[in-house]
């Protein structure tokens, strides 16, 4: 690890996938790996998806179906398709991490930490991280 690095990430929370049929998208997983639901499906008013947590082994996959037709998540799936949307690390001090990263010059999506299926958040942009989205998630709050 690098001591100094601006954000040390301590564990990947969970690695999400867009998909457009939440409920069937389950099922497949469920029956091909037998893995289970950490938890119901989510509605996540905020960021226009529903969602769920599966567990694996000791991370988590993510899975978010866009509520309507017009949001990021829904224009993610029409230009590239069901698949990988982005990648979450667990950092200490989430609030602390996201003003070091903006005042280092680091194009944020997420100036503040908010609430998330996954604990406290924020996203960095991809622009700013070789075009892969990246969500940080408080290791206090994180859900496992």
């Amino acid at each position: 690890m690098n001591n100094e690095s601006i954000c040390s990430a301590r564990h990947i929370n969970h690695v999400c996938i867009a998909v457009s049929d939440i409920d069937e998208t389950l099922e497949f997983y469920e029956n091909l790996f037998g893995v289970s639901r950490s938890g119901e499906v989510e509605t996540i008013e905020d960021q226009g998806v529903k969602a769920a947590l599966v567990r694996v082994g000791a991370s988590q996959l993510e899975f978010i179906q866009p509520t309507d037709n017009e949001n990021g998540v829904a224009k993610f799936i029409d230009r590239r398709g069901e698949g990988v949307h982005h990648i979450c690390f667990e950092v200490d001090n989430l609030s602390s991490k996201l003003k070091e990263l903006d005042d280092a010059g680091v194009q944020m999506i997420d100036k503040e930490p908010r609430d998330g299926l996954s604990g406290t958040i924020g996203f960095i942009h991809p622009k700013a991280t070789r075009g892969v989205l990246i969500e940080l998630v408080d290791q206090k709050t994180a859900r496992r």
